[in-house]
């Protein structure tokens, strides 16, 4: 447990206290219930450089293990965006034949996977999970089975080269030794080298009191100004950015090694925005806790009361899922069961809640009277294809940023 920031020391401010929470992607079998493994998860705020982390992450190797059940190639909005950010890299950096391209994080193929289809072969993955290890290897994808730190990054350097671009989508939030990720990043670029970071953007989480970003793997949720303090710290500079709708509001962050790069327009308007609102103080992450406790208070009533007279299911076995039913104690009393098609989790029961997952057939065949989207992120590819399966209109819930039929589709 840290008592300071991860990365610069100083004193931490706690903004919410979730209370007890599972391990979010730890799908379980009835025999597991009672050697459950739980900790309390406590969002925090660092005073002095804004980074927004959690008091306690479990030991990683809990959290990212031989049988992960999070596969990004599960989603077809991902891999249209992982196939548009290869583009990116091949035209606007100029990307040549031999230039080497790290991804961290890269689970069954990430960006590289499209580089690879596009006869790139300087390309380089590292995930520490062993199973979608495995699922990248059989795809003819170079692949390092370890965690990333400078540590890694020096043997890369020294078994393969400098790197031109270095990738990390949703992953960097994940590693707790933060200052050795940079050095890490830092030491493996070459001289004109660049490196981008997507990740939920924290002042969209604040203002759309989407809590459920916040769980164990998620040990930081990044704003321009943590990032930025980051960046300066290991020498890089945080240059560019790029708002995106990815998993209900991410932020791009282009970084170079070249500090001379001016700044654009993009990245002033999001750090000065961010500065006018720390001008208050904390006043913003006061808001966010007790917004956190309406919108707690209202999902309760509002399912207590719809499940009175209907069947709920939730449609996505989430780790965000799991945040939003343990923090406000939801389990088969109000949502019968949760439809998920992603193979390790069916017939498993959710994290502390045990609520039980089936498969995408028994969902069709036992429709319920109302939906909770606990994927709310790739809604719109949800709704996509529910629209002939399910009745969409007055059927699905969601609970940001307060429990409520959706009615926009």
């Amino acid at each position: 447990m840290y008592q300071n920031c991860r990365n610069c020391n100083a004193d931490l401010i706690e903004v919410v206290d979730f209370g007890k929470m599972p391990i979010s992607n730890a799908f379980i079998s009835q025999n597991q219930f009672s050697d459950e493994y739980f900790y309390n998860m406590t969002a925090m705020v660092c005073q002095k450089c804004y980074l927004f982390q959690l008091l306690e992450q479990p030991n990683p190797n809990i959290l990212f293990h031989d049988n992960y059940a999070f596969f990004a190639g599960s989603s077809n909005s991902m891999q249209k965006h992982f196939d548009e950010l290869s583009d990116e890299l091949i035209d606007k950096f100029e990307l040549k034949k031999n230039d080497l391209v790290v991804e961290i994080g890269c689970n069954d193929g990430g960006v590289i996977n499209y580089l690879k289809k596009k006869n790139h072969s300087a390309h380089l993955g590292v995930d520490p999970s062993k199973n979608v290890y495995e699922k990248s290897k059989e795809k003819g994808i170079n692949m390092m089975n370890k965690f990333f730190n400078i540590k890694t990054s020096n043997e890369i350097v020294k078994e393969k080269s400098k790197a031109k671009i270095f990738i990390s989508l949703n992953t960097l939030a994940h590693i707790a030794n933060i200052n050795s990720v940079f050095e890490g990043i830092e030491s493996l670029l070459n001289e004109d080298g660049i490196f981008i970071s997507e990740d939920p953007y924290l002042f969209d989480v604040l203002e759309k009191v989407s809590y459920d970003q916040i769980y164990d793997e998620h040990v930081f949720v990044f704003s321009v100004t943590s990032m930025n303090n980051l960046c300066n710290k290991h020498g890089l500079n945080l240059y560019d950015l790029k708002y995106l709708d990815t998993h209900g509001g991410s932020m791009r962050y282009y970084v170079s090694k070249n500090k001379n790069l001016p700044k654009k327009n993009n990245f002033n308007y999001f750090f000065n925005k961010e500065k006018n609102i720390h001008s208050n103080g904390m006043e913003v992450y006061k808001n966010f806790n007790s917004n956190c406790i309406k919108s707690k208070t209202n999902l309760i009533n509002f399912l207590n009361e719809q499940s009175d007279r209907k069947i709920i299911a939730s449609y996505g076995a989430t780790s965000k899922s799991t945040t939003i039913f343990n923090y406000c104690n939801i389990n088969t009393n109000q949502i019968k069961y949760i439809t998920d098609t992603t193979s390790t989790k069916i017939n498993k029961f959710s994290p502390g809640t045990h609520i039980p997952i089936y498969d995408y057939d028994y969902f069709t065949n036992n429709k319920p009277d109302i939906c909770f989207l606990g994927a709310w992120n790739h809604s719109k590819e949800i709704f996509k294809k529910e629209k002939n399966n399910f009745s969409l209109n007055g059927k699905w819930i969601t609970h940001t940023p307060e429990a409520m039929f959706i009615n926009d589709f």
